[in-house]
């Protein structure tokens, strides 16, 4: 699903908040595609996962990253678009992605990152984690408009808030939480 989520991201030439944002900003400033830099960017993560969250917690984070750097790697063979509007994708992508996010974050696990640290301040202070990422998101939109023409952030922006938004109205720690 969040592979999903980013591919109409990408096809808009739009990006996301956390670092799937950060890699797909560095995949365009670079050319290195976005899986290799999404896995790289998520290494330094992993100790505070493994400190913070344990063992069973950060494997499944690993494997989680793993997954979307290989299926975003696979995805443009098979899933491509010919048209969508930039608001309508930066929507479905936000909703397709944080829909996946809360299934990953509802089975003890993140996509590394901002998740990792955004779940373990839910989970020590109740801030919600959605509301964490959606800080860190907006100093990784300030650096996109270094990059990106403003509409493109503008829609970026929209579509992270939706994804956000999914997360924090629906991952709760009285609400189902498989181990």
């Amino acid at each position: 699903m969040v592979v999903t989520g980013l591919a109409f991201l990408q096809h808009l030439g739009l990006i996301t908040g956390q670092i799937a944002g950060l890699a797909l900003l560095v995949s365009i400033w670079t050319g290195i595609a976005f899986g290799p830099v999404f896995f790289v960017l998520n290494l330094p993560f992993y100790w505070v996962a493994l400190r913070r969250m344990g063992w069973v917690f950060t494997l499944k984070t690993v494997l989680a990253v793993g997954l979307v750097s290989v299926f975003s790697a696979l995805r443009p063979e098979v899933l491509t678009f010919a048209h969508v509007e930039p608001l309508t994708g930066a929507v479905l992508g936000g909703v397709i992605s944080g829909a996946g996010l809360l299934a990953i974050f509802r089975h003890r696990a993140s996509l590394g990152g901002v998740g990792i640290v955004a779940l373990y301040l839910q989970e020590r202070t109740g801030f919600r984690a959605g509301w964490t990422q959606l800080l860190v998101d907006l100093v990784i939109f300030a650096l996109a408009l270094m990059t990106l023409p403003a509409g493109a952030v503008a829609y970026s922006l929209a579509g992270a808030v939706v994804l956000n938004a999914v997360i924090a109205i629906n991952h709760r720690r009285d609400r189902y939480i498989a181990m």
